[in-house]
């Protein structure tokens, strides 16, 4: 979601190390050898500033997004077991630049836009370095709705974006929209992404993707998306089905074959990550897509999280 995407998917099983900054999580026994190490069920009268950060900027993303993200409950809510995300159709101004982009000290200029939303992360509260992420979510549908679920470094080790990689757990856009390309005439697909590149300076374009389909029908339904993420493999799952795996030489490889080459080892998914929730209206991908634009019916759309639960593998023969 960091700037305009070239897509990828996943799948794998995992073991590795987490690092906390907030308070100490209580971890809890998983079957087949999982840790609990991070939840929310989203029980509580609002979002908990502990476990997550919320956004205010109207940045765009580097996609040309169409939406301010703001703290205000009408964007971000608790309510009933879920947490909710949700998108107007209305004017907001703010920061031209989101937090990690601005210099101490400056202000960036305004922007306006002509939608609000909501953005989460565990940025400054957690992070993990190798484990199991489930997210049972709720999707919004419409043209130029682009909801997503995914990971960033907590620092750029390897250079600033994509140099220090990015995960997409699942992202999509346009779901339930009417589409002469797709299969069954609807557009059903998510996604799961890898980015990554070897230059610091320059963007290789390098990433890689795989697709989805939900099945027709549900594409508004709760599902649960999933990775495995191990040092050699990340796997990706929807409902617990597998549908893509990349291993560490599908990234490594193709790193290697631009100048100059990466580091070593299993880089740049090899540091902290943190978790990002966010919802998304336009931008470059979801515009150029399907029935094109943004159509303005049918707001509030929201996307809608019941849970959270991440693990990590407490066994050395490895987690299934």
């Amino acid at each position: 979601m960091r700037t305009f995407r070239f897509l990828i998917g996943l799948g794998a099983a995992v073991c590795g190390g987490l690092s906390q900054t907030a308070a100490a999580q209580q971890a809890q026994p998983a079957a087949d050898g999982w840790k609990l190490v991070f939840s929310d069920e989203f029980d509580g009268p609002a979002l908990d500033p502990a476990k997550w950060h919320a956004y205010q900027d109207c940045w765009g993303g580097g996609n040309l997004e169409r939406q301010c993200y703001t703290r205000r409950a009408d964007n971000i809510a608790v309510t009933d077991g879920r947490l909710d995300l949700t998108a107007h159709f209305e004017n907001a101004t703010g920061p031209s630049l989101s937090e990690d982009l601005r210099s101490p000290g400056v202000e960036p200029p305004p922007a306006t836009k002509p939608f609000t939303s909501g953005k989460v992360s565990t940025k400054g509260t957690f992070t993990l370095t190798y484990g199991r992420i489930d997210v049972r979510a709720k999707l919004p549908t419409g043209q130029g709705v682009w909801p997503a679920i995914w990971l960033l470094p907590e620092k750029d080790l390897y250079g600033p974006w994509p140099g220090s990689g990015e995960i997409d757990i699942m992202e999509a856009v346009n779901l339930g929209v009417k589409c002469g390309s797709c299969i069954g005439g609807v557009e059903t697909q998510v996604y799961g992404t890898l980015h990554y590149g070897s230059n610091m300076h320059h963007y290789q374009g390098l990433s890689q993707q795989k697709a989805f389909a939900l099945p027709k029908g549900t594409e508004g339904d709760w599902h649960t998306y999933r990775i495995d993420w191990s040092p050699g493999e990340i796997v990706w799952y929807v409902d617990g089905k597998d549908y893509s795996h990349i291993k560490l030489h599908n990234w490594r490889d193709a790193m290697q074959k631009t100048v100059p080459a990466p580091a070593v080892g299993n880089a740049p998914f090899d540091r902290p990550f943190y978790l990002i929730l966010n919802l998304a209206i336009g931008g470059q991908w979801p515009e150029s897509h399907d029935q094109g634009g943004v159509m303005l019916a049918d707001y509030p759309k929201a996307m809608s999280v019941d849970w959270v639960h991440i693990y990590q593998c407490d066994r050395a023969s490895g987690c299934n």
